[in-house]
C-alpha cells in the first residue's frame, strides 16, 4: 500500500486549520437538524472546503421531518413530592410528541431484553425510566431508540431517559421512530434526578410514585443541507469521507459531531497538497440531520449510484482521545487498511466486526457498499459527555484532533491511491449478518431497511 508522504505528516501535526474550523463551529451554538444554526454550520464548512482549495464546495438541501423543542417538566407525587423543570433538569427526547403523561413509575434499570421482560406485568399504563448506561456484560449497545420502543410497546405511556454521567446533565437524543412522531412523551433527566427517581421507585414497593410528564414541542416538515466538496481526479467511483455537522440543540456539539466536521475539512485539506497521487476521487461530505435519523446521509446514498461509491469512511466522536476505534461492518479491506495505518504509525486501534445501524455509513452498509464508523476511545460507557450541554470545545485537545488527523488521511490517501480493496457486498448478505438484536430493534422502530 501506498504510504502517506512525511511532509503531509508533518503539515497534519502542525495544523491550526482543523481545530479553528472547530472552535468556529462550536461558537455556532444549536446546530439542530433544520434549524439556521445547522446551516450556518454547513457554510462554514464550505468555507473551509474552499479555503483548502477543493472544488465543487457547495450545499446539497433536502427535506427532513424537523422538530423543535418547547418547555418540558417532570412532576413527582408520593411520599417527596418534587418538581423538575426547564433545561437544566428535564428536556424533551427528539421525535417525541407533544402532551401529558400521569402514571406510576416503573424503573426497567439499564433497559436490557430481560429487565423490561422481569417488568412487563408492571409497565402497562406506567412511566417506564432507563438509563442510558449498557451493562459490560452486554455484547452490544443498547440505543436508546430500542428502551424507548420497548417501553412503548409493552404499554407505558410516557418515558423517561436517565443519564448514567454524573453532572447534572439531561440526554437527549433521537427516540427512532421512522414514521415520526413516537407513540407516547419522552423526556431526559440527569443521573442525580434519575437516582432519586429510582430511590423512591424502590422505597414504595407497590406504592409508586406517580410521575407526571408535561412536554410541549413541534413536529414539522422543513428542509436540512449536506456540505459538500471534492479532490482528486475526475473519476466515476468516488472514496467517501464523511461526518455530520448537526447537533443537538442543547449543545455546542464539540465532540458529537464539530469535531468530525472539522476533521473531514482537514483531510481534504491535507489530500489537495497530493491530489496528482490520487488515482480515485474522493468526495467530502458533512451530513446535516444525523441526529433525527441520518436523512443527510440517506439522501446522499439515495441519489447516488452504488457503483459510483468505492467505499465510505464517516466520523463521529473522533475527538475525545487519540486512540482510534473503527467499526468495520465485516468489511475486511477497510479493517485491513486502518490496521495498516497502525502499524505504519505504531499508532493504538481497536476495531469491531459488528454491523451497526447507528451512525451515517449505515445508510451505505445496508445497501453493501463498505463503510465505517472511525471514533475515538474514552473510559466512559456510551456518549460520555455527548447529547448535554457538556459537549463542549474544553473538553477536547487540539493534539488529539491532529493525530486523528493524521491516521484518517494516511487511510484515506492509501483507500484512494491503486486498487481500492473493500469489496461491495449485496444487500441479502448485509441482512443476514446483522445482530439478531438490531434486527428487532429496527423491525420494532419501523426502520427495517429489507422486504420480508
Amino acid at each position: 500500500m501506498t504510504e502517506l508522504p512525511d511532509r503531509v505528516v508533518g503539515d497534519a501535526r502542525t495544523s491550526d486549520f482543523g481545530w479553528d474550523l472547530l472552535t468556529d463551529l462550536t461558537d455556532i451554538g444549536n446546530r439542530m437538524a433544520g434549524s439556521a444554526g445547522e446551516r450556518r454550520g454547513a457554510e462554514r464548512v464550505v468555507e473551509a472546503f474552499e479555503e483548502a482549495g477543493l472544488r465543487n464546495a457547495g450545499l446539497d438541501e433536502f427535506e427532513i421531518p424537523g422538530w423543535w423543542r418547547g418547555e418540558s417538566s417532570l412532576s413527582v407525587t408520593g411520599a417527596v413530592d418534587r418538581h423538575h423543570e426547564g433545561s437544566h433538569e428535564v428536556i424533551a427526547l427528539p421525535g417525541t410528541p407533544s402532551g401529558e403523561a400521569s402514571a406510576p413509575l416503573v424503573d426497567v434499570g439499564d433497559g436490557t431484553d430481560e429487565e423490561f421482560a422481569a417488568a412487563e406485568g408492571d409497565l402497562e399504563g406506567a412511566v417506564a425510566m432507563a438509563s442510558s448506561r449498557t451493562p459490560d456484560s452486554h455484547d452490544r449497545w443498547i440505543h436508546r431508540m430500542e428502551k424507548y420502543v420497548a417501553a412503548a410497546e409493552r404499554g407505558a405511556v410516557g418515558f423517561v431517559f436517565r443519564n448514567h454521567i454524573e453532572g447534572a446533565l439531561p440526554p437527549t437524543g433521537e427516540i427512532g421512530y421512522h414514521n415520526r412522531p413516537g407513540p407516547i412523551p419522552a423526556v431526559g433527566v440527569s443521573k442525580e434526578v434519575g437516582d432519586r427517581l429510582s430511590r423512591l421507585a424502590a422505597e414504595e414497593g407497590g406504592d409508586r410514585p406517580t410521575v407526571s410528564l408535561d412536554v410541549d414541542c413541534r413536529n414539522e416538515p422543513t428542509t436540512s443541507v449536506n456540505a459538500v466538496a471534492e479532490v482528486g481526479p475526475d473519476t466515476d467511483e468516488a472514496v467517501y469521507l464523511t461526518a455530520h455537522v448537526d447537533a443537538h440543540d442543547v449543545s455546542d456539539g464539540a465532540n458529537d459531531n464539530g469535531a468530525g466536521s472539522a476533521l473531514v475539512a482537514e483531510v481534504g485539506r491535507l489530500l489537495a497538497t497530493v491530489e496528482g497521487d490520487l488515482d480515485t476521487r474522493v468526495r467530502l461530505v458533512t451530513f446535516g440531520s444525523e441526529e433525527i435519523g441520518l436523512w443527510g446521509a440517506y439522501h446522499a446514498a439515495e441519489t447516488t449510484a452504488k457503483e459510483d461509491i468505492a467505499c465510505v469512511v464517516n466520523l463521529d466522536g473522533a475527538c475525545s482521545s487519540r486512540d482510534l476505534r473503527v467499526g468495520t461492518n465485516g468489511f475486511e479491506g477497510m479493517r485491513s487498511t486502518f490496521e495498516a495505518v497502525a502499524e505504519a504509525f505504531d499508532a493504538p486501534l481497536t476495531t469491531g466486526e459488528t454491523i451497526s445501524p447507528h451512525g451515517d455509513q449505515w445508510a451505505f452498509v445496508q445497501e453493501g457498499i463498505p463503510a465505517v464508523m472511525a471514533s475515538t476511545t474514552s473510559d466512559q460507557s456510551g456518549r460520555g459527555w455527548g447529547h448535554t450541554h457538556a459537549d463542549t470545545l474544553d473538553k477536547l485537545d487540539s493534539r488529539d484532533l491532529r493525530e486523528v488527523a493524521t491516521l484518517v488521511t494516511a487511510a484515506v490517501y492509501r483507500l484512494a491511491t491503486g486498487d481500492v480493496a473493500a469489496e461491495h457486498r449485496s444487500r441479502e448478505s448485509i441482512r443476514d449478518a446483522i445482530d439478531e438484536g438490531y434486527v428487532e430493534e429496527l423491525k420494532t422502530g419501523g426502520r427495517w431497511p429489507y422486504e420480508e
